[in-house]
C-alpha cells in the first residue's frame, strides 16, 4: 500500500491547493457502493487529514469536506439502488461477489434505519447499505435525514484523529508532549483493544475487564495529571488555534448538551421511562451508571481542586478535574449504547458503542475548545463514566445477560431523550455565549 500512498501524500504536500478537493473525493469514494470496498479509504483519509492539520485546512474545513464527501457517496449509492433495484446484482463487481450485497441486505432487513447509523462504522457494510436502502425503496426523506446524522459522526470519527496529529506536528510544542501523548494514547488503545478482543471472542466477563482497565487508567490519571502538563498545554494550544466566531457558536451549542441541568433531566427521564416500561434490570443498570458517575465526579472535583485554564474573560469558579460535562455525557450515551447493543453480534455491538460515544466525545472536546477544561480533565471524565458503566453492566449481568429492549421502547425513549437534550441545549443560548467569551 505504501508503494502508491507515500508518493501520493508527498505530491499532496507539495500541492496543498488540491488538498480540499482530494479530501472531498476520497471521502466520497470511501462511502461509494462497491468502490468503497476496494479502496483503502481509512488509511488514505487519515493521511490526508494529517496533511490538512499541518496548516493546509482548518479543522472546520476538514470536517465539512469529509461530511459533504461522505454524504455525496451515500446519495450516489442510494440513487444507484433506486435506479436498478434488483438489477443491481448484475453490475460489475457484484456479479462475482454477491455476498457483499447479501450481507448488507441481511443487516438492513434486521435493523432497518438503525443499520444506516451503525453500519456507517463497519467497513464492509458502509458503502453497501445506502445502495441497499435505495434498492428496497426506503423513502428518500428518511434516508437523507439518517445519512446527515451518520455522515457527521463518521467525519468526526475518521478525520479528527489525523487532523489533530498533523496540527500537533506543525506547532512548536514542548519536548515532553509526544512522550506524554504516547503514554495516554497507549493506555486508551489498550482499553479499546481489550474490549474489542473480548467481544469478538464472546468472553462473558468483557465488561468486568473493561471496568478493571478503566479503573486502572483512571487511577493513573489521578496520580499522573500533575506530570502531564506538556500534554495538556500542547493540546489546548492546538485546539485554541482553531477558534473562530462561527465555530464558537457551534461549540457552545454542543457544550450545552452536557450542562448539569440538561444531563440531570435527561438521566431522570431515561430512568423513569425504563421504570414505566417495566424494564427493571435496564433501569437498575441506567440508574447505577448515571447516579454513580455523578456522585463520584462531584467528590473527585472537591478532592483534587484543580484550577481551570485561564482562557475565558470570566473564568468559571468550579474545579475542573474530572470534567462534569464529559463524565455525564459519556455516562448517558454509553448507557444508551449498551442498551441498544444487547443481543447483537460483536461487530454490531461495538459499532453501537462507537456511535454512542461520538456525541459524548463532541461534548467533551467542546470543553477544551472553549478553554474551560484541560485534556486530562475530559479523559478522566470519560474513564469515570466507563468505569461505572462497565461495573454496573457486570453486576446486572452477573447471572444472565441483559435482554434487549423492544422497538416500541426505543420509539419512546429516543425521541423523548433527544428532544429534551435539544430543548435544553437551545434554551438560554445567548446567555451561554456570553459566559464563554474569551476576548
Amino acid at each position: 500500500m505504501s508503494q502508491w500512498l507515500d508518493p501520493f501524500t508527498t505530491w499532496l504536500g507539495a500541492h496543498p491547493q488540491w488538498l480540499g478537493l482530494v479530501l472531498l473525493i476520497a471521502a466520497c469514494v470511501e462511502c461509494l457502493a462497491v468502490v468503497g470496498l476496494l479502496v483503502p479509504g481509512t488509511v488514505l483519509l487519515f493521511a490526508i487529514a494529517m496533511l490538512a492539520g499541518s496548516g493546509a485546512l482548518t479543522l472546520s474545513e476538514t470536517l465539512l469536506l469529509g461530511f459533504v464527501g461522505g454524504l455525496l457517496g451515500d446519495l450516489i449509492s442510494y440513487a444507484l439502488g433506486r435506479r436498478y433495484h434488483q438489477g443491481i446484482r448484475r453490475l460489475p463487481g457484484l456479479r462475482h461477489h454477491p455476498e457483499w450485497l447479501l450481507r448488507a441486505e441481511h443487516y438492513f432487513a434486521r435493523y432497518g434505519v438503525a443499520s444506516l447509523l451503525v453500519g456507517r462504522f463497519i467497513g464492509p457494510l458502509r458503502p453497501m447499505l445506502p445502495m441497499t436502502a435505495g434498492m428496497l425503496d426506503m423513502p428518500f426523506g428518511r434516508f437523507l435525514l439518517v445519512s446527515l446524522v451518520a455522515a457527521a459522526g463518521w467525519s468526526m470519527a475518521y478525520l479528527l484523529p489525523g487532523w489533530t496529529a498533523g496540527a500537533a506536528l506543525r506547532l512548536p510544542l514542548a519536548e515532553g508532549f509526544w512522550g506524554e501523548a504516547g503514554a495516554v494514547l497507549g493506555a486508551i488503545v489498550l482499553l479499546i483493544g481489550a474490549i474489542i478482543h473480548g467481544s469478538f471472542r464472546h468472553q462473558r466477563w468483557v465488561s468486568a475487564v473493561a471496568a478493571g482497565l478503566s479503573t486502572l487508567i483512571l487511577l493513573g490519571l489521578f496520580f499522573g495529571w500533575p506530570y502531564l502538563r506538556e500534554f495538556d498545554e500542547g493540546l489546548l494550544t492546538v485546539i485554541q488555534a482553531e477558534r473562530s466566531a462561527p465555530m464558537d457558536r457551534v461549540m457552545v451549542l454542543i457544550t450545552r448538551l452536557g450542562d448539569f441541568h440538561t444531563q440531570l433531566w435527561a438521566a431522570a427521564l431515561l430512568s423513569l421511562l425504563l421504570l414505566f416500561l417495566r424494564q427493571w434490570r435496564a433501569a437498575l443498570f441506567a440508574i447505577a451508571t448515571l447516579l454513580g458517575t455523578a456522585l463520584a465526579n462531584g467528590a473527585l472535583k472537591a478532592t483534587f481542586a484543580r484550577v481551570r485554564p485561564e482562557v475565558l474573560l470570566e473564568p468559571l469558579g468550579s474545579y475542573s478535574f474530572p470534567s462534569g460535562h464529559s463524565s455525564a455525557a459519556f455516562a448517558l450515551f454509553l448507557t444508551l449504547g449498551v442498551l441498544a447493543s444487547r443481543e447483537q453480534p460483536p461487530r454490531l455491538r461495538l459499532a453501537w458503542l462507537l456511535l454512542a460515544g461520538l456525541p459524548a466525545t463532541a461534548i467533551a472536546l467542546s470543553r477544551v475548545y472553549l478553554g474551560v477544561h484541560w485534556s486530562t480533565d475530559i479523559l478522566a471524565g470519560a474513564l469515570l463514566a466507563s468505569t461505572f458503566c462497565s461495573l454496573s453492566l457486570t453486576l446486572v449481568q452477573w447471572r444472565t445477560p441483559l435482554p434487549a429492549l423492544s422497538p416500541r421502547a426505543w420509539w419512546l425513549i429516543l425521541p423523548a431523550c433527544l428532544g429534551l437534550l435539544g430543548a435544553f441545549s437551545l434554551w438560554a443560548l445567548p446567555t451561554a455565549m456570553q459566559m464563554y467569551r474569551y476576548f
